[in-house]
Formats: C-alpha cells, sequence, structure tokens
C-alpha cells in the first residue's frame, strides 16, 4: 500500500470511528476525531455539513484562454524528493539504502535527462533530504530553471500533528530553512502525503505561498476557496493516476510494474489535457521512478509531448503565476 493510500485508508478508519461514536453514544455532529476534524454524521445539519468539508474546496477554475505564446497546454513535470524519508520510523540500513538511491544515483540522472529535453521541472523537497544530501539542491538551482518547493520537514504528516501551533513552527522551519538552501523563498508546497490538517490551508495562506499542489479536486488549476470565500492561492491539482508511486512501488514489486503500461496511461494523460486544452501535472519520486528502466519511460514521455506543438513546460512557480495574473 502507498503511503498516500495508508494515509486515505486512515482518513476512512477514523471517519468511521465518528460515525460509530456518533450512532451509539449520541455524540453531536461538532465532536472531533483524532485529527481533529468534525465528522458528518446522520445528525449533521446542512450548516455542519458545509462547514465540515470547507476548509479547502475548488473554486474558480483558472484555466486560460490562451496560454503563454499561444501554447495549447501547459506541462508541469514535478518531483517528490523523499528519498529515505519513507524509511525514518524504522531507519534500517537496508530500506534506507533504497531511498539513499535517490540521491545518490536517481537526482544526477534526472537532471541530466531534463537537461538534454532542455525543460524545467519543480522538485518538492523535505528539509530532511537535503540534510542528508546537501549536494541535490545547489544542483538543481545551478540549472536556474527549475522550482524547489516545500514538503515537509521529515515528510511528516501534517493530520496527525496535534497542535496548530506546531503544525505552525514546522512549516516556518520548512520555509527558512528551504529559503537558505536555495537562495530564495519557496513559493508552492505539496503535503507530505497530500495531508492537510483542519489548520493546514491557513497555515499556507497566512505563510504568504502563492500556491499548493496536494489536492485532486479538477485536472486544471483552480483558486482554493476556504469556508466559501475565496483565498487568493492557487490550488496545481495532482493526480494519483500520474504518480509514479502507485504503479511501481517502493522498490521493484510495484501493483504495475512495467514501464511500458505505464507509460500508455500518462500518455493518455497527456492526450486528454491537450486535447482539453487545460494542464497537465506528472508527478514522480527519484528514488522510485528514476530507476533505469523507468527512467526510460519519462524520457520517452517528454519526448512525445514535445513531438506536439504548442506545448508550454514551466515550473508550477510560473503556471500559478500566469494563471492568477489572467484573472
Amino acid at each position: 500500500m502507498t503511503r498516500r493510500a495508508s494515509n486515505a485508508a486512515l482518513a476512512l478508519i477514523l471517519s468511521a470511528l465518528g460515525f460509530l461514536a456518533g450512532c451509539g453514544a449520541k455524540t453531536s455532529a461538532q465532536n472531533q476525531n483524532a485529527s481533529g476534524v468534525t465528522p458528518i454524521t446522520p445528525d449533521s445539519t446542512e450548516d455542519q455539513i458545509r462547514r465540515a468539508v470547507g476548509a479547502a474546496r475548488l473554486g474558480r477554475k483558472l484555466t486560460p484562454k490562451v496560454w503563454p505564446n499561444g501554447a495549447q497546454v501547459a506541462v508541469c513535470i514535478s518531483f517528490d524528493v523523499d528519498n529515505e524519508l519513507l524509511q525514518r520510523a524504522n531507519p534500517l540500513p537496508v530500506p534506507l539504502s533504497v531511498g539513499e538511491y535517490g540521491a545518490t544515483t536517481a537526482i544526477p540522472r534526472i537532471l541530466d535527462l531534463l537537461d538534454r529535453h532542455n525543460i524545467p521541472a519543480t522538485f518538492f523537497m523535505p528539509a530532511m533530504s537535503n540534510m542528508l544530501h546537501p549536494e541535490m539542491v545547489p544542483a538543481i538551482v545551478s540549472r536556474h530553471r527549475h522550482e524547489i518547493g516545500i514538503h515537509g520537514w521529515v515528510h511528516e504528516f501534517w493530520p496527525g500533528i496535534a497542535k496548530e501551533d506546531e503544525e505552525q513552527r514546522l512549516l516556518t522551519r520548512d520555509i527558512e530553512y528551504l529559503t537558505k538552501a536555495a537562495g530564495e523563498p519557496p513559493v508552492g508546497v505539496r503535503a507530505p502525503g497530500s495531508g492537510f490538517s483542519p489548520h493546514t490551508f491557513e497555515l499556507i495562506r497566512k505563510a504568504g505561498l502563492k500556491y499548493d499542489s496536494s489536492l485532486l479536486a479538477a485536472d486544471e488549476p483552480y483558486e482554493i476557496f476556504s469556508n466559501g470565500q475565496p483565498s487568493g492561492v492557487v490550488e496545481i491539482p495532482i493526480s494519483e493516476i500520474d504518480n509514479d508511486h502507485v504503479y511501481y512501488g517502493e522498490t521493484a514489486n510495484g501493483s504495475l510494474p512495467s514501464p511500458d503500461a505505464v507509460f500508455a496511461i500518462y500518455k493518455a494523460e497527456f492526450d486528454m489535457a491537450y486535447e482539453e486544452r487545460t494542464l497537465f501535472v506528472l508527478t514522480q519520486h527519484p528514488h522510485v521512478g528514476g530507476r533505469r528502466s523507468r527512467i526510460v519511460v519519462l524520457d520517452r514521455l517528454l519526448s512525445y509531448i514535445q513531438s506536439k506543438p504548442g506545448v508550454w513546460f514551466a515550473t508550477m512557480k510560473q503556471v500559478a503565476g500566469y494563471v492568477s495574473n489572467q484573472h
């Protein structure tokens, strides 16, 4: 099971526990589950339901009438540089070495590939990844076209942090650390495990971040509405379908280990984005998709996309800035 899948399962369990508590003990819809979320029960009113789901939802769709230079589609290639972090709870040498591969072998391979295609990418990096491999950020920023984004301190799952002030402290520390490492402040975030606590979105907004890339409510950029109000924060949505982790898994034994089959899925996703004139976002993990047989798929996909006229390859910072200026 992938980390995102396990997080989703946890959320379902917590929701179910909240539901059972509501049924068995006459608990009101105001009671909160272990993640601090008010569960929706059969007794919930319309107002309670709307407030329960209202923290971060799809607002205005922001796909522009035309992309820069008359392009038909925007393409964002993104990497979650998790490396050893997914083994941090049980840091034994062999599983750690699986993640270490991402820094020692896959990142140089990925940067060389992006150089050959002359395209930008966004790298979401937990601070711990750069602590263990301080050569990575300089190698990325030295290309002068890539972007570094926030991805947690140690890939902590934000809904599991009990206190808002602790989550704020970690986010502030993330921003300060990446600003020092990259030489400029990050403007975007991808929540570790795509996990939002009840406080996360407001903390992101207050921190002045321009965009998020954790939610999945559309195939195109949109403004996040929080409790029914426009926030000014752009969502560059992701999709598990365009995520290497769900196919390849942590090592060689994924649910769909055939690189050719994964290429066919990625290609179909891009083709529809191209037809709809919207946005294609690819999410890769260096220690997963950076393996030899798998990076061949990325090379092949980039070549295919570049064969189409009217494609704008951009960082998420560039996309968020452009769509904000068009509305």
